[in-house]
């Protein structure tokens, strides 16, 4: 059975300009939080040079000498749209898997006769129903699917597909840019002579036995048209979650840092819970200063839990007390974390003799309901207190775009003249 890999063409990009048209043929990157970092690119801003992951400081020259449009995340948007082309997707193929915010496998049914007019029949129900454009990468296994997916982004069509001659479109496919090679791997196959997908396709299974175990040998088969992964087979419980941010600006007072701990354990619980886990172990860390600073330093403080919990008033009650201990007056702060691990599934929670569970059925039926609301209406539509109010120490989003599709304050406005 073929799979079809859906990719949303410059993701951020695209979602910006759903709502300013005018942004078309246009430069245009997306910053990271606190607008540290370049995160999402245009065509155009790809053409001028700039990188991905680039620092913003070092790209104001060009960004000033060209006019670039520069934006801060506006990930609620970003959320919201990708809920829309996800559930689009799924009216179109509901045989369907989530891999990440801008991309999903779709498993085709093998009566489809021309899988090249499907996927651009596709793309133009995507189009006119969300606004984002998308490339499709269609093929035997998922691997190759993500293979074509990549290609496809470089062709006006925007639809490759493998099943007739894969070795055609694998020879022009770095080895770095195929699912499942990572960096070390594809460093070592450089170094080996290897380069494209197409002689890593063609080396013997005992060689990649060898050098790069059953992993790599999946990889291979999967690039052969021998289809080793199944929708759902690269889904995965995380082993650990963290909520980290820079603070928009410094912090000195404790009640501040107290509430923007709060604030990254509650949004560490929300997540751990969405996996259906509980945390054992709750980690907390502290930067003061800077590199270019003395005082520049990271305190951390850890705790073991008596029973595993995904209670956020608990994980708050915990992270509280442990900022108090780590505090020290007049030492300036510019980050913090909050990290769970040592997750275990909320079902198989060892219960404790000694300490009284504050998990009860009805926390448990609180939490699912703040849950469901926050998903249905936009994250933070109820917060806990302790995560603060008014947050000025939240990070800095100077140039973010209004949040069209989920706050009432910021929807668009339509002027008839």
């Amino acid at each position: 059975m073929p799979f079809a890999l859906v990719d949303c063409n410059n993701f951020y990009v695209s979602c910006e300009k759903v709502f300013n048209p005018g942004l078309e043929g246009k430069p245009v990157v997306v910053l990271s939080n606190n607008d540290g970092c370049i995160i999402a690119r245009s065509n155009e801003a790809k053409a001028l040079g700039i990188k991905m992951g680039e620092p913003f400081f070092r790209c104001r020259e060009i960004i000033q000498r060209y006019n670039v449009r520069v934006y801060s995340s506006n990930f609620s948007l970003y959320g919201d749209m990708s809920a829309r082309v996800m559930e689009t997707l799924g009216l179109l193929c509901p045989d369907m898997e989530i891999y990440s915010i801008d991309e999903a496998f779709l498993s085709l049914d093998k009566g489809i006769p021309d899988p090249i007019a499907w996927g651009m029949g596709v793309r133009k129900t995507v189009l006119k129903w969300t606004g984002v454009p998308v490339s499709i990468g269609i093929g035997p296994t998922k691997t190759l699917a993500k293979v074509a997916a990549h290609v496809a982004k470089a062709m006006p069509e925007g639809v490759v597909y493998t099943g007739a001659d894969a070795d055609a479109v694998l020879k022009d496919v770095d080895v770095a840019d195929v699912w499942g090679i990572g960096v070390k791997y594809a460093r070592k196959l450089k170094a080996m002579g290897i380069r494209t997908a197409l002689e890593l396709k063609d080396l013997p299974d005992n060689w990649i036995k060898r050098h790069m175990r059953s992993t790599g040998l999946r990889t291979v088969m999967e690039l052969k048209g021998i289809a080793c992964i199944q929708l759902g087979d690269v889904a995965f419980t995380k082993k650990s979650v963290m909520c980290s941010r820079s603070f928009g600006r410094d912090v000195h007072d404790l009640g501040e840092l107290e509430e923007a701990v709060a604030a990254y354990a509650s949004r560490a619980a929300e997540k751990i819970r969405a996996q259906g886990s509980a945390a054992s172990c709750i980690q907390i860390f502290l930067a003061s200063g800077s590199l270019r600073e003395t005082g520049h330093g990271i305190v951390s403080s850890s705790v073991e839990l008596p029973e595993a919990t995904s209670y956020t008033p608990e994980i708050i009650r915990m992270v509280k007390l442990m900022v108090g201990r780590l505090y020290r007056s007049g030492t300036v702060y510019k980050k913090a974390g909050v990290i769970l691990s040592g997750l275990v599934d909320r079902g198989k929670v060892q219960k404790s003799l000694f300490c009284p569970s504050r998990e009860t059925p009805a926390s448990q039926r609180l939490m699912e309901t703040m849950d469901s609301l926050n998903q249905r209406w936009g994250r933070g539509t109820i917060t806990f207190a302790a995560g603060g109010i008014e947050r000025p120490w939240k990070m800095r989003q100077a140039r973010r775009s209004p949040r069209f599709t989920t706050s009432w304050d910021e929807l668009p406005l339509a002027r008839a003249n």
